[in-house]
């Protein structure tokens, strides 16, 4: 089967499941993780495409945590997991913070009406190589209802070159790329939005011209939640360490395609690693550090060691 008619299938296959999208309570003051991990049995019709939005999740996450599945036939009775646990950014727990390499956007939601402040969590795609999704902190300036597209020239250039000729201006519908909700945010140039999409496919993947595309259902909940001037921090985050219970865990994710000439190393990890655990000392499990970084699965796996394993280390 031709690349071609793989994307045709994909898009098919995944435009007809509805999503779930997911929230969850703030964690406690020293506590980093959200969520918990779960597994389904696979039916004989689905494909990977179709349990990751029933459950959420995106193209990369689902397939980079089930390493040998067929992401087209899984297969009747096969247990699929699904990485539903995750360890939150490095970065102040407030509006929205799109982490690029988990491909995934967290919008935390104040406490408001004597609830409690609650964290909405959804996949997204986004920027590919050349056309990379900008980082840095900015907000969000506009709020559209079935947007019209004015494709960037260079979309229309590259799409030219495919044989694909772009109209100046694409009109609200069903062949408009940005679905039918979009947030245009406060980067110079004006051409980066949180938006919809007719390809929900691509979710979970760089398939973007430097945008973040959700799920059209997950962008309709995010649009009515979400005020001007929600201020948006976009961030690079392949390494994530968080604490749980007094136990430490990793999350390593892929280098996106940008990264993959000088992609972070074990190094790295293990400076993180010293850092967090400077002020609360326990022992680190290298082994499983080590592991989780070289299959880079992008799920929480504990580090902590068992403290027995030390006791009488320097007798």
């Amino acid at each position: 089967m031709s690349q071609g008619s793989v994307w045709l299938l994909c898009l098919l296959l995944a435009a007809a499941v509805p999503a779930g999208a997911e929230s969850f309570a703030m964690p406690p003051e020293g506590a980093d993780l959200i969520g918990a991990p779960r597994s389904v049995e696979a039916r004989q019709e689905d494909t990977l495409l179709d349990l990751a939005r029933a459950h959420s999740l995106g193209y990369e996450e689902i397939t980079k945590s089930n390493p040998g599945v067929d992401p087209w036939m899984p297969g009747a009775g096969v247990s699929i997991f699904l990485p539903k646990q995750r360890i939150l950014p490095r970065a102040p727990r407030e509006g929205i913070i799109v982490n690029l390499a988990e491909h995934r956007l967290y919008y935390f939601a104040p406490a408001s009406g004597g609830q409690p402040p609650v964290i909405h969590s959804y996949p997204v795609a986004i920027g590919k190589m050349d056309w990379n999704t900008p980082l840095g902190v900015t907000r969000i300036t506009q709020k559209v209802k079935n947007p019209t597209w004015t494709p960037p020239q260079s979309v229309r250039e590259a799409r030219a070159r495919q044989g694909e000729i772009l109209p100046p201006v694409v009109p609200p519908g069903p062949d408009n790329p940005l679905g039918h909700r979009a947030m245009r945010l406060a980067i110079p140039g004006g051409a980066y939005l949180i938006h919809g999409t007719n390809r929900p496919a691509g979710i979970g993947m760089q398939a973007t011209a430097g945008c973040m595309r959700l799920y059209p259902e997950d962008i309709e909940k995010l649009f009515d939640l979400v005020p001007l001037n929600t201020k948006v921090n976009i961030v690079n985050q392949p390494l994530k360490l968080g604490w749980l219970d007094g136990v430490l865990y990793v999350e390593v994710h892929p280098a996106l395609q940008e990264d993959v000439v000088e992609p972070p190393q074990l190094t790295d990890l293990t400076r993180l690693i010293v850092e967090v655990t400077r002020e609360r000392m326990i022992p680190v499990d290298w082994t499983r550090v080590q592991q989780a970084f070289r299959e880079a699965r992008g799920v929480p796996v504990a580090v902590s060691a068992d403290p027995a394993l030390f006791a009488g280390a320097g007798n």
